[in-house]
């Protein structure tokens, strides 16, 4: 099962809004079962150098299926994880990464959120995971 693009409008019109309340400009990616790419937004103003950033923090939570700030943790030295953020073409190992499940708690995709803090973004993404 992947998310839809209605899915993905609605995740990004979600995080989009969050971004607002806390008064911040955000690029949204949000990428399908298999990590493609489904829809992406950059905020008017929003860096650019945090296009790539959102997307891959979509992928990299799709990758492993667990919030990408959780594989930062396990990915820190002397972790089970170690490294890990140099394979798959470059990963993204702090918040703002999390994976969308479907009403059965089946994964169907990801939201990769970035520009701003790091708990700004996963606020950001975390609301535009749930509104799928």
């Amino acid at each position: 099962m992947n998310i839809t693009l209605d899915q993905a409008d609605l995740a990004i019109s979600a995080a989009k809004d969050k971004a607002l309340d806390l008064d911040t400009k955000m690029n949204i990616a949000v990428v399908d079962a298999g990590a493609n790419l489904v829809a992406f937004a950059r905020m008017d103003g929003a860096w650019l150098g945090s296009l790539d950033i959102a997307i891959k923090k979509a992928k990299t939570a799709r990758y492993f299926d667990m919030n990408t700030g959780m594989i930062g943790d396990l990915s820190q030295p002397g972790g089970p994880l170690y490294n890990i953020e140099h394979s798959n073409g470059g990963l993204i190992t702090f918040p703002g990464g999390i994976p969308i499940k479907d009403e059965s708690g089946t994964i169907i995709g990801a939201i990769g959120v970035s520009g701003s803090s790091v708990d700004n973004d996963h606020s950001v993404a975390s609301a535009g995971a749930k509104s799928v």
